[in-house]
């Protein structure tokens, strides 16, 4: 190789390595905003509440002022976290479960079946993408109070379960599967329920693993519909009810935010068990069509 050729290879060599020392260096800090505020949520879980009204959140640690008497109350005080904690459970598990079947089945449909009307049902999907929560809340609401659902689980729950874009992630994820597949399963006379069962949900894992992970956070996370529909205390998912313990006659800091500390746990959970085929589920919806 001449010098040229070697200048050429060293300069390569040069550049990927600055290359991977600035992506560690950036990805090392976007990983430093992420675990930094749930740090600062963890080590104020050992503070009395009164230190979070008077200095707020902070990095400060005084061992002195650190105590596990807001885990105490937590587990042994007066209240009803625990009935909010699990009703948040309930209903991302049963929006998660729900979601995932329905919006596979009309994923499915759209991406394998030719009907009258598909391109214009599809177009509709892409439209409802478009539209944000706000502006569908008061059809909802008055769909919801004349189905007379209001103060329920499933007006939580209904309006959710066919997800325009779990149904889109699906078709992309589904549109390059070959009809020889489908007609070999016919030729062995399974029906059409049969051939999705058998062959296409297999194939699904990442993508359901995925999609298991996005719905369960928003499930998790609702606060806003859940606001609308919901009346009673006893019915209040964890993201209301620790609203409560913040009002004008009275604060809870001690068990807000301890309660803040174990609301992450489910959905820590959720991704560990479902992280394997994550990232491979999301590439393959992103590039398949």
């Amino acid at each position: 190789m001449n010098e040229q050729g070697k200048e050429k290879v060293y300069g390569n060599r040069e550049r990927k390595r600055y290359t991977s020392v600035v992506l560690v260096v950036l990805f090392s800090f976007l990983a430093l905003l992420i675990i930094l505020p749930i740090w600062v949520m963890f080590v104020a879980s050992f503070k009395p509440g009164s230190d979070l009204l008077q200095y707020g959140l902070n990095l400060d640690i005084n061992i002195s002022r650190m105590n596990f008497d807001n885990y105490i109350l937590l587990f042994t005080g007066t209240h009803e976290y625990w009935k909010w904690f699990f009703n948040s459970i309930c209903l991302t598990v049963i929006t998660v479960f729900s979601t995932l079947i329905i919006s596979s089945f009309v994923g499915y449909g759209f991406a394998v079946y030719d009907f009258k009307g598909k391109k214009a049902l599809f177009v509709l999907v892409l439209l409802i993408l478009s539209i944000p929560l706000e502006v569908v809340m008061l059809p909802l609401y008055k769909q919801m109070s004349a189905w007379k659902m209001m103060d329920s689980f499933t007006a939580i729950i209904l309006p959710f379960v066919a997800h325009a874009s779990t149904i889109f992630f699906f078709r992309q994820y589904l549109v390059s599967i070959p009809q020889s597949l489908l007609e070999a399963g016919r030729i062995d006379g399974a029906t059409e329920y049969g051939i999705f069962y058998r062959l296409i949900l297999p194939l699904m894992k990442p993508a359901f693993s995925a999609m298991a992970i996005l719905n369960g956070m928003n499930a998790w996370n609702n606060y806003l519909w859940p606001l609308l529909v919901i009346r009673s205390s006893e019915k209040y998912p964890l993201t209301l009810g620790l609203n409560t313990l913040i009002n004008p006659y009275g604060d809870n800091y001690s068990l807000l935010i301890v309660g803040s500390v174990f609301s992450v746990i489910p959905i820590f959970i959720l991704f560990v068990a479902f992280q394997k085929y994550f990232i491979e589920g999301m590439m393959a919806g992103a590039v398949k069509g």
